[in-house]
């Protein structure tokens, strides 16, 4: 029997297959993946447990969660008929993109960035337009204003991952009433950068904004993001999400993580103080170029081998993440900020590096 496997798939799918990609050795530092490194202290844990201990496991959870919704906008600081919620803010950007990219559409992403963007956009078959940040990896609003107007989506993450770049509120006001294009905003690290777009989704239909509890909030392992959309165009998105995409102890914890906001942001300060410690640090190597960065890490590019660079690094027992592969980055690294003692032994794990890699 001839083999017809392949034909059952999209065109465009066999040439993306495996998708995703992370090399993730195992080393006592982890930078790589832009976590929090404090985890929840263990009075919050139990808290989460205690709650869903009294939640019937063999029942669905409610098909919409309005209360939990209510609770999620109002830790936003938006209506609940324009929140939807998601396991990750990863499955609500692909809620997104279904209900609005297909072949023959134009999607503006700027690269380098999150590749998980790109890599959607190219499943559905749209075309991507990769023109937004110049040649300093700074966001081009006059390119991206050239680039929208015969867009149907374009996608800005501010801060940006892996540059750590952001694009100026005037700008993005600006772009967003004066494209008809729609303005996907990842926020995924605001708490970092403290400037958001979520006023403009009172009046703008034509955007979005994503956030996640990943990052400052410290729920990377739990799985939760929401987006924030015009009321008129939030249930449309809705109809893209499956149901009950969100299990009973996720609410829980997210719930609180939401009444102890205040502690659990606590680390942010410490953070950014570390991103500008870790950043001096940086410039004080020749041959070593520190981009600025509103976020929770650090991209830089280096006249040394990046991949041997990297390779010196995880033999020390430190893990940074090689994105010599991205567009425009033959010669990066990105650092995750961690915990001083954890900062101070990915400088001490790239110093070494430096002298073994020629």
């Amino acid at each position: 029997m001839p083999d017809t496997t392949l034909r059952y798939f999209k065109q465009q799918l066999p040439g993306l297959a495996g998708g995703y990609k992370l090399d993730v050795p195992d080393c006592a530092v982890k930078l790589n993946q832009n976590e929090n490194p404090w985890d929840w202290p263990q009075a919050l844990k139990q808290e989460v447990f205690e709650r869903v201990r009294e939640v019937p496991w063999n029942r669905y959870p409610p098909f919409v969660p309005q209360e939990f919704v209510a609770k999620v906008a109002r830790h936003l600081n938006a209506a609940p008929e324009q929140v939807l919620v998601g396991n990750g803010s990863n499955e609500l950007l692909y809620a997104i993109f279904v209900s609005t990219l297909e072949r023959g559409r134009k999607v503006v992403i700027p690269q380098p960035t999150f590749t998980v963007y790109k890599l959607l956009a190219d499943l559905l078959g749209a075309e991507v337009v990769t023109d937004g940040l110049d040649d300093n990896l700074q966001y081009d609003a006059a390119a991206l204003e050239k680039a929208s107007q015969d867009a149907s989506v374009v996608v800005l993450a501010t801060p940006n991952n892996p540059t750590g770049s952001v694009i100026d509120p005037t700008d993005l006001e600006h772009l967003v009433f004066n494209s008809p294009a729609l303005w996907v905003i990842d926020e995924a690290y605001f708490e970092f950068h403290g400037e958001t777009a979520l006023e403009l989704t009172q009046t703008a239909r034509n955007l979005v904004v994503l956030r996640t509890f990943s990052k400052a909030l410290a729920t990377a392992g739990l799985r939760f993001g929401a987006m924030v959309a015009h009321p008129e165009a939030a249930p449309v998105f809705a109809a893209a999400k499956l149901p009950y995409n969100l299990n009973v102890f996720t609410m829980a914890a997210v719930e609180v993580a939401m009444e102890n906001a205040v502690s659990m942001k606590s680390r942010v300060e410490e953070v950014k103080r570390e991103r500008e410690r870790v950043a001096r640090h940086l410039r004080e190597y020749k041959g070593i170029k520190v981009f600025p960065s509103r976020a929770n890490f650090l991209l830089f590019e280096t006249s040394r081998d990046p991949r041997e660079l990297w390779k010196a690094m995880v033999s020390r027992g430190v893990l940074v993440r090689d994105v010599s592969g991205y567009p425009r980055l033959g010669k990066a690294l990105r650092v995750s900020i961690g915990r001083p003692e954890e900062n101070d032994a990915f400088l001490k794990a790239l110093e070494y590096a430096m002298t073994v890699v020629p």
